[in-house]
């Protein structure tokens, strides 16, 4: 597990073929949610309002997560699969063979705002 101080050092530390899909991540969420902080919590970075993490992303060692809420993973699971990913019931897997599209990336920020009301 990579520990780091802010974003920047998260996506840094993570495997050379990872970095180019959590920058896309990152890119994403920042403009999906202008107004929310990028956070870290619990050791990932993150998009927080109002006290609340509205999505985040991790490296792991072949592949990469973005996390939301429960209802945002269920209403887009279709899409997900489409995308040809696996999902978890807070999270979507993917990886420099299986990227994740960044309009999926979108529509679930949205959907994990929206459920948190934040």
């Amino acid at each position: 597990m990579i520990v780091a101080a802010d974003h920047d050092a998260y996506i840094a530390a993570a495997p050379d073929a990872l970095r180019p899909l959590l920058h896309l991540v990152r890119e994403q969420l920042a403009q999906t949610l202008p107004d929310a902080d990028e956070v870290i919590k619990y050791d990932m970075p993150g998009f927080s309002s109002a006290g609340s993490i509205i999505a985040g992303y991790a490296a792991f060692s072949k592949q990469c997560g973005l996390y939301v809420s429960k209802a945002a993973i269920s209403t887009y699971l279709d899409e997900i699969a489409g995308a040809g990913l696996k999902a978890s019931k807070t999270g979507v897997t993917f990886s420099p063979s299986k990227p994740i599209p960044v309009e999926l990336v979108a529509a679930l920020a949205l959907a994990s705002r929206k459920e948190l009301g934040v």
